[in-house]
Order: C-alpha cells, then sequence, then structure tokens
C-alpha cells in the first residue's frame, strides 16, 4: 500500500469525490480530506491510500490533472517529520 498526497482541492471536496475520482486510475484502499481542527472545513488537501504498483503510475497521470476546475497536486506522500 502507498500513500498519495493529494493538494490544490476544491474546499467542497469529500473523501468519497477523492475514491471516485481516484478509482478512475487505478485500486483505491481509502482517503480522506485534512480539516482545520477548529472550524471542520477542509484545508485543501488529502491522501488517497492505493495499491503500490499503481501508485507511481496514477501520480504521475494525475499531477496537474482538473478536478473541479483547479490543477491537482499529486505526488507520494513523505512520512511525518518528528520533532
Amino acid at each position: 500500500m502507498a500513500t498519495l498526497y493529494v493538494g490544490n482541492l476544491p474546499w467542497n471536496t469529500t473523501s468519497e469525490d477523492l475514491s471516485s475520482f481516484f478509482g478512475q486510475y487505478g485500486q483505491v484502499i481509502s482517503s480522506r480530506i485534512i480539516t482545520d481542527r477548529e472550524t471542520g472545513r477542509s484545508r485543501g488537501f488529502g491522501f488517497v491510500e492505493v495499491e503500490d504498483e499503481d501508485a507511481a503510475r496514477m501520480a504521475e497521470d494525475l499531477n496537474g490533472k482538473d478536478f473541479g476546475g483547479r490543477p491537482l497536486t499529486v505526488n507520494e506522500a513523505r512520512p511525518k517529520q518528528q520533532m
């Protein structure tokens, strides 16, 4: 399993929207939109978990692709840095 970072999302994008869109290009395991803790509003990015064999191709194919009128930023997610 690999995790893709997806940025520049329209504010009204849901996890279901992400799964549906990415599912057209490969096997999606899960997706989530990152929200502001205070307001619950989308922060404009999220993560999609996909099968390893689909990850690199999906990142390449979908980076810059139009989604809701905005060009997506898609790349393989890096582990969170420890402080």
